[in-house]
């Protein structure tokens, strides 16, 4: 066999390790991606993030690193979070010097917290939404665009940011989380306008009501039984699986200049 092979193509994912992330994370792989898979680790309790609970446990060091357990060396798990610069930019570091190359980013790092009116929501818990979700955002944008902007035009270079329907109207007693997803959305596009005329695409992929987590939670938020009762104003009827948000996110991630400044929702109908 003569000549080389094509270099493998390098993703980065935050929010990596369970729900929509991984499953964005298996798409990539699928796709022959290298994924560094960056999630906040620790052990999912307040003691690693403030707004994990009993009832709300964020992902695991063991969640994160059983990605590797499902795709071997095509993925690599990194503990960090994205709420601070420098972890982000660390991790950006590393992919350039190991792989010298990124040609996907998907920032998909979140939580949820209200179930307050907006003049009964606690600062703390505002702080704490803003920075989760979109100093996240922000942060690893603004480490992973630059390595972004140096890559050849035909690499197709992607940034996709996972906002929510939550980012397109407003929801009952989650007016930080809200804001947040707006200001996903509001990022998004302006980021898209700073890099026109390079060959970097950016977009936004909004997920309705999907079975996560994040779902339980809000569920238990609203003081409902079932997360079923939260997919009524979906109109096919039920949550959205991860792997069908996924799917919009892949789309997302190789549509190319058609979508730059896009925002996809991936609703199942939300509100029609």
């Amino acid at each position: 066999m003569t000549g080389s092979a094509e270099p493998e193509r390098v993703a980065l994912v935050t929010g990596a390790a369970r729900g929509i992330g991984a499953a964005v994370v298996d798409r990539l792989v699928a796709r022959g991606h290298v994924v560094y898979a960056v999630d906040l680790g620790g052990d999912g309790t307040a003691a690693t993030h403030e707004l994990a609970s009993d009832a709300y446990p964020l992902a695991t060091q063991e969640d994160l690193e059983g990605l590797t357990g499902r795709h071997g060396p095509a993925v690599v798990p990194l503990a960090a979070d994205v709420r601070n610069l420098q972890a982000i930019s660390g991790v950006v570091d590393r992919i350039r010097g190991e792989r010298g190359r990124l040609d996907v980013v998907v920032a998909g790092a979140a939580v949820i917290a209200g179930g307050n009116a907006q003049w009964e929501t606690d600062d703390a818990l505002l702080d704490a939404v803003w920075r989760a979700d979109a100093v996240s955002v922000w942060n690893t944008a603004k480490a992973t665009v630059p390595m972004l902007l140096e890559q050849p035009a035909e690499q197709r270079p992607v940034f996709v940011a996972i906002g929510s329907v939550a980012g397109l109207h407003g929801l009952y007693h989650l007016s930080a989380y809200v804001m947040a997803k707006h200001a996903v959305i509001g990022l998004v596009r302006a980021l898209a306008a700073d890099v026109a005329g390079s060959p970097v695409t950016v977009c936004c992929v909004c997920p309705g009501s999907t079975d996560t987590a994040m779902l339980t939670e809000t569920a238990r938020l609203y003081d409902l039984p079932h997360t079923e009762d939260l997919v009524a104003e979906q109109a096919i009827g039920r949550s959205l699986t991860p792997d069908e948000v996924a799917a919009v996110v892949e789309l997302a991630c190789f549509a190319g200049p058609a979508v730059h400044g896009a925002v996809l929702p991936a609703s199942g109908g939300f509100r029609l």
